[in-house]
């Protein structure tokens, strides 16, 4: 490969993110090649950043319109909780009978709920008018309290075996979580770039007021975006109760900035119009390689917070730099665009 196309990549945002990518894993690898490089540790990572990055996905389809789902863990944990209600308290005995059959009930209800859920998101800030940021924080909270509130704050435990392959199981060989994110992955990267739907996603983010003039439906076009938002919350509710073997209201309480960081550091526009599925991916691994790393190093929880909240401000920085952009040049925060962006 020329110098030449080395830059040409470069200037990509997705061409700095797989450098970023590929600096991440080698410095781990280099630090603990003898832990970091193992296969254990490898299947250990395709197992465990689909919960996250499955959040990520949600809060990239929003964060294109320009707003933000505070409530993904919210809504994830109550997925799973009304799933593992549904097999452990209402069907009971009856699963060990049927119960491949009651756990895709279960899916189902998990699902609904996320659909659900990304409704009345969507009302609240397509018909209501509410802020995204202050919406979402607030039907997190409601979200939440309904979780604690079924389960009286404790775990809801004692699922059926067939539970545990959605999260431990393999498929061609393949950790099922992973195969899980990839396929979702693809959905959302075809329906953004080749769908009507992802254009008028896009041409909302860019440019509101261009996308009313379109006659665009913007009401439903939000809400069909915070519906998707909830779904994929409550796919990653199922896999972090199958993965935990149990239910509770504050599972994965770390993921939300941990989304939030990857979606920007992906390249999603926070001012929405802009992103790519692939820089969303990209972003995903690097994350995870840099947790993998630390965990191997010993830091702990409570630096690798500090780590990521200072990251997401460091990125943020970056992208308000007029020298350099992890974003591409042309997009402006609202008020300042002139139209969408070429």
């Amino acid at each position: 490969m020329t110098p030449e196309r080395i830059r040409g990549l470069l200037v990509q945002p997705e061409g700095r993110l797989a450098l970023i990518t590929l600096l991440v894993f080698l410095l781990m690898a280099w630090l603990t090649p003898d832990r970091f490089l193992s296969v254990q540790n490898l299947t250990s990572m395709a197992f465990q950043f689909p919960e996250f990055a499955i959040l990520a996905l949600a809060m990239t389809i929003v964060m294109l319109t320009g707003g933000i789902d505070l409530s993904v863990i919210g809504v994830a944990n109550l997925a799973a909780i009304v799933a593992a209600l549904l097999l452990t308290q209402i069907v009971g005995p009856g699963v060990a009978e049927h119960g491949t059959f009651w756990v895709v009930v279960a899916m189902l209800a998990a699902l609904a709920v996320g659909a659900l859920a990304g409704l009345v998101n969507g009302v609240l800030v397509a018909w209501l008018g509410l802020p995204p940021i202050l919406a979402t924080l607030g039907s997190g909270l409601v979200f939440t309290g309904f979780g604690v509130a079924l389960t009286g704050g404790s775990a809801v435990m004692g699922l059926p075996a067939e539970m545990a392959w959605i999260g431990n199981g393999r498929l061609w060989g393949i950790p099922v979580p992973l195969v899980l994110f990839a396929g979702l992955a693809l959905l959302l990267w075809f329906v953004l770039t080749h769908t009507a739907f992802g254009l008028k996603v896009r041409m909302f983010g860019a440019n509101p007021l261009a996308a009313r003039f379109a006659a665009i439906d913007i009401n439903a076009m939000l809400l069909r975006v915070y519906v998707s938002a909830g779904m994929l919350s409550a796919v990653a509710g199922l896999l972090i109760m199958s993965r935990a073997n149990s239910a509770k209201f504050d599972y994965g309480s770390s993921y939300l900035l941990l989304a939030i960081l990857i979606a920007v550091l992906g390249g999603v526009n926070p001012y929405g119009g802009y992103g790519r599925i692939i820089g969303v991916v990209l972003a995903v691994l690097s994350m995870q390689f840099l947790s993998s790393g630390l965990n191997m190093l010993g830091v702990s929880n409570f630096a690798r917070e500090l780590i990521w909240g200072s990251l997401l401000i460091l990125v943020m920085v970056i992208n308000a730099s007029p020298n350099f952009r992890i974003l591409p040049r042309g997009w402006q925060p609202p008020g300042a665009r002139q139209g969408p962006p070429g």
